[in-house]
């Protein structure tokens, strides 16, 4: 497939236009269609797929880091659009990137989705003007006015790299994980790889069954959950097509995406007995059974998460037997509470911490004073090392609409605008920037949902807003900055009484030094906050329509 397109040049005019070709970009873009309105995509990749593009085998120079796939069990990762599963077969439980890759080949193909698409297509400025609504500039010479401006620039984008000392003098080869090139052989090599979230879970699982040494670099474990990863048959996958549609929309009806509930008790309601056996049959089941049915007050309860962390750091314990590593990735005192940061989905990761050739250093211990040219010195201990591997993480949510020269009415960028904290309406939608929309988003249940149930949820609803603003023939719509302070003021009671404050992570910025600490998940669920957001819709609660 090409990584070009030349049914399209600069765009003139049109009615939307969406940045991003990503899950969420293609679900707008089949929608609005729906409409009859011209809508037309930027893509700064070079196809689609959004991060599933960048550093995949199809790029031409790049690949996906060693293990990525999802981890959102079949069939939960896809949009729900008959035309498109009724002829896809997925091949595991957990896709991998190459069949992700291959399923946004299916998309284009079965919607039609490249004429209205141009890639290789990076926004570099993006102002709005009373007569001529949306410009938006590439950094090809593209131009496009548009009335609505949609961004589908997703949460994970921008790569954060640490300013770690003396890295640039290291002779060694160095890439991050969101940015991996082709033909990488650690066969024979010492490799180091920083962090020990999600993605250095998934390459350390892989690095570690390759390389001479692996030592990982880490300040807290991930509590990882068994995958239970399997082959899909075909039969099996035509058996239940027929239920997909309930299923996509029961997940709607749940706070993850997944249609499952919680327990209504809670941790301490039970007998210990009882207890112990519900832990070990949601253990049992895979995927983020272990989180997502566990008991009501988890995240509520300090010492019901206890109990519910004891138990995980018995299963993963029973897997180590080195007493040192043991105590490093399960160790007998909570590092935090369980839940309240990303949990991965490991298949044998424990297994490959336990190999003599793997190591682990704790930072907290033995600080990372400074890189030199053959390693790294933590503590008093020189580290000789061929290979660093970032996994570090990116700049989460804010990170890809600050460096698209994105600005407001008054010509203020959006960096500048947010310098104090993000702010929106509903997750969707911010003041100062009229007729624009964001999908996948902060101040919204992004963070601890299913990717494609939350796409279609916010696509559903900015449509809808679209379909109505053309209906009423308004010129611009934009939410009241009063409007955005309730909102953020709502996430932060809704979140005060849970866990989720007491731990730094991503999901509220904390990573990133400099940005203000901010609390950015919605943790109500995606039933709760379908339910809020179409209430507003309704007489444009807390927007200005202009006629």
């Amino acid at each position: 497939m090409s990584d070009t397109n030349s049914n399209m040049g600069a765009i003139a005019h049109c009615d939307v236009l969406v940045v991003g070709a990503g899950l969420s970009g293609i679900s707008t873009l089949y929608r609005l269609r729906k409409l009859g309105l011209n809508v037309k995509v930027f893509e700064s990749g070079g196809d689609f797929g959004g991060v599933w593009y960048w550093n995949s085998p199809v790029s031409t120079h790049i690949r996906r880091y060693p293990g990525a796939r999802v981890d959102s069990e079949w069939p939960y990762y896809q949009l729900n659009i008959p035309e498109v599963y009724r002829d896809y077969d997925f091949k595991e439980r957990f896709p991998g990137h190459v069949e992700i890759r291959s399923y946004f080949a299916h998309l284009d193909k079965v919607l039609d989705l490249r004429k209205d698409v141009q890639f290789n297509a990076h926004v570099i400025d993006a102002r709005w003007a009373a007569d001529d609504g949306w410009t938006v500039k590439t950094d090809q010479g593209q131009v496009a006015k548009a009335k609505y401006l949609i961004l589908c620039t997703g949460l994970l984008h921008r790569r954060h790299v640490p300013d770690f000392p003396g890295l640039d003098t290291f002779k060694g080869v160095v890439h991050h994980t969101g940015y991996w090139p082709e033909d990488i052989d650690v066969s024979g090599k010492k490799v180091g790889i920083i962090g020990a979230g999600a993605t250095a879970v998934q390459v350390t699982q892989e690095l570690g069954k390759q390389a001479k040494e692996l030592t990982v670099f880490m300040r807290r474990p991930s509590y990882c959950l068994p995958m239970e990863q399997r082959e899909l048959s075909n039969a099996e996958q035509k058996g239940w097509k027929t239920f997909f549609d309930t299923l996509f929309r029961e997940g709607r009806k749940s706070g993850a995406g997944f249609p499952a509930k919680r327990q209504s008790l809670g941790v301490l309601d039970v007998p210990p007995e009882e207890r112990e056996a519900w832990f070990e049959n949601i253990w049992q089941r895979g995927a983020f059974s272990y989180q997502l049915l566990n008991y009501a007050d988890v995240l509520l309860n300090k010492e019901s998460n206890k109990i519910v962390y004891d138990f995980w750091a018995r299963k993963v314990g029973a897997r180590i037997k080195n007493e040192r590593k043991r105590e490093l990735m399960a160790p007998k005192k909570q590092p935090y509470f369980f839940g309240t940061k990303r949990c991965p989905l490991e298949q044998d990761y424990y297994e490959v911490i336990d190999q003599d050739n793997v190591d682990i250093v704790d930072l907290n211990e033995q600080p990372l004073k400074t890189f030199n040219e053959t390693g790294m010195l933590v503590g008093d201990k020189q580290i000789d090392l061929d290979i660093v591997v970032l996994a570090t993480g990116f700049d989460s949510f804010s990170g890809s609409l600050t460096q698209m020269g994105l600005k407001n009415r008054e010509g203020k960028d959006i960096a500048e605008v947010w310098k104090d904290g993000i702010r929106t309406y509903l997750g969707m939608t911010f003041h100062g920037f009229p007729n624009t929309f964001m999908v996948y988003s902060p101040h919204a249940p992004t963070a601890l949902s299913n990717g494609p149930t939350i796409i279609e949820a916010q696509c559903d609803w900015v449509v809808s807003a679209i379909e109505k603003l053309e209906k009423e023939k308004a010129k611009t719509m934009e939410p009241k900055r009063d409007a955005e302070d309730s909102w953020d003021a709502m996430i932060d009671a809704m979140n005060k009484p849970t866990l989720f404050p007491l731990t730094n992570s991503w999901w509220n910025r904390a990573t990133i030094p400099g940005q203000k600490v901010q609390i950015l998940t919605h943790p109500g669920g995606i039933e709760m906050y379908e339910g809020q957001i179409k209430e507003k819709l309704e007489g444009w609660q807390g927007f200005e329509v202009s006629y």
